[in-house]
């Protein structure tokens, strides 16, 4: 569903919670993305590493907060999208994942939002903050 038309800055995009991280959902997460890093899936190389259990990769944190994205407008519309990791995820931590419409603006006769994203846990710790660039082919300024 295109949301483009009525789009306004500081809009909220719907929130995405997705399932706790577990033990398995590493382990899924290394096999498809070929990040084997043994910090992520073998406790023992965690404990090696200083850390007090396996933590997710930071990537899977991004891939949640892509889905936020893509949960709102279709993917294709994507121009720009760009994190910085703040602290791990511990493994069965329930992130929540929220963005906010920042700017709206017109590049190369295109309508484009900025939405800044932020993922953080239950204890309020963030884990990553970005910021994303989407066309909004349908954006009409006079709504």
């Amino acid at each position: 569903m295109n949301r483009s038309a009525t789009v306004r800055v500081g809009d909220t995009l719907p929130p995405v919670r997705p399932a706790p991280i577990t033990r398995t959902t590493l382990a899924l997460f290394a096999g498809a993305s070929g990040d084997h890093n043994p910090i992520h899936i073998d406790i023992d190389a965690a404990h090696a590493a200083g850390m007090a259990d396996v933590f997710g990769h930071g990537m899977l944190t991004m891939a949640h907060a892509a889905q936020l994205l893509t949960g709102w407008i279709p993917q294709q519309y994507l121009r720009r999208f760009e994190v910085r990791f703040s602290a791990i995820t511990p493994v069965h931590a329930e992130p929540l994942c929220t963005g906010r419409v920042t700017a709206l603006d017109t590049v190369d006769g295109e309508q484009r939002a900025t939405v800044e994203l932020t993922v953080t846990l239950a204890d309020g710790i963030t884990t990553l903050a970005g910021q994303a660039v989407v066309a909004l082919p349908d954006y009409d300024p006079s709504n």
